[in-house]
């Protein structure tokens, strides 16, 4: 498995991303464009970059000071735990109420009651666990 975050994995996740129409044609069905960063709480920026146009990652890899939409911040335990078992929509709520899932950008309250976007985000959780 590559390193969480990496180049490799970025693009993995990207595959799985455009691979799955209940993520990418969805969000292309909101004209969703977006880009998203994950990390780590204690860093001083995110990890891993993709960038999102009308529903489809057209780029992923290292975070390079792109300007962000979204920042996803967790620790090193919490991903692991979320790689091993995905949050479903309700884990997904109790780690952000909780402080274990952190925005550093991005209204995750807005997003999480709008179901066009909420269920893609969260099955998109479930990708992240394939690689």
């Amino acid at each position: 498995m590559p390193d969480l975050f990496s180049d490799e994995w970025m693009n993995k996740l990207k595959d799985l991303w455009n691979a799955d129409p209940e993520v990418k044609d969805k969000l292309a069905e909101i004209d969703f464009n977006s880009v998203i960063a994950c990390g780590f709480k204690d860093g001083d920026k995110p990890l891993g970059v993709f960038v999102v146009e009308k529903g489809e990652c057209v780029r992923a890899g290292l975070y390079d000071g792109e300007e962000l939409n979204w920042d996803m911040r967790a620790s090193e335990k919490d991903w692991g735990k979320w790689m091993a078992k995905p949050l479903g929509m309700t884990g997904m709520g109790m780690a952000f109420t909780t402080g274990k899932l952190k925005f550093k950008v991005g209204d995750f309250k807005a997003m999480i009651k709008d179901p066009k976007m909420a269920m893609p985000f969260v099955k998109s959780f479930g990708l992240m666990s394939q690689i």
